[in-house]
């Protein structure tokens, strides 16, 4: 019988299958981001957004060559709903295999910020403040327009993924790096 985790047994999921304190953090960094998202534009489903972010990438860390595909397989082994399975694997469609296409408002959220969490990590790291609490969306298009910068986070992605929200690029950095700071006060 399928169930929906709850966000700590979504990340005692994820630490099932990634061990890497990296993989874990972007992990928990998009659950805050979609926390976040869906504060404003779900508040009844706050926590399977959350939930969704933090399973997004479950396969990434053991089977990077099947990513999005095999995490489909990993989560119906753990009985997870497939409601959960279909948003969470959605933002790999048309990169890895995904046969989930991001339709709804959430999916696309995910699609869209997956990348520019890894984006703005990069970013901060190199600030002297270390903090996205006074980074802005000036300073991460410098970055953004850097190709060698942060090489592995896809621009293109980050673009579609604006394109299907029907958001400026300016509007969806900017609205991420709040989510950012957001988790970071709730944190704190």
């Amino acid at each position: 019988m399928s169930y929906i985790p709850d966000l700590p047994q979504a990340l005692e999921l994820l630490k099932k299958y990634n061990k890497e304190s990296f993989h874990i953090r972007h992990g928990e960094i998009v659950s805050a981001v979609l926390g976040y998202f869906a504060k404003k534009h779900d508040p009844g489903k706050v926590e399977f957004w959350q939930i969704v972010g933090m399973l997004h990438d479950i396969d990434y860390e053991m089977y990077p060559t099947e990513h999005c595909v095999k995490g489909i397989e990993i989560l119906r082994d753990e009985n997870v709903d497939e409601a959960v399975i279909q948003a969470a694997l959605s933002h790999g469609f048309g990169q890895t295999g995904s046969p989930y296409e991001p339709n709804s408002y959430m999916e696309k959220i995910l699609f869209a910020v997956d990348e520019l969490t890894g984006l703005i990590g990069a970013a901060v790291i190199m600030r002297p403040s270390k903090s996205a609490m006074d980074l802005e969306v000036s300073s991460l298009k410098k970055k953004f327009k850097d190709r060698k910068f942060a090489a592995g986070c896809s621009r293109e992605i980050i673009r579609e993924g604006a394109e299907k929200l029907n958001m400026t690029l300016e509007e969806l950095i900017g609205e991420t790096i709040l989510a950012m700071r957001s988790a970071l006060e709730e944190k704190a």
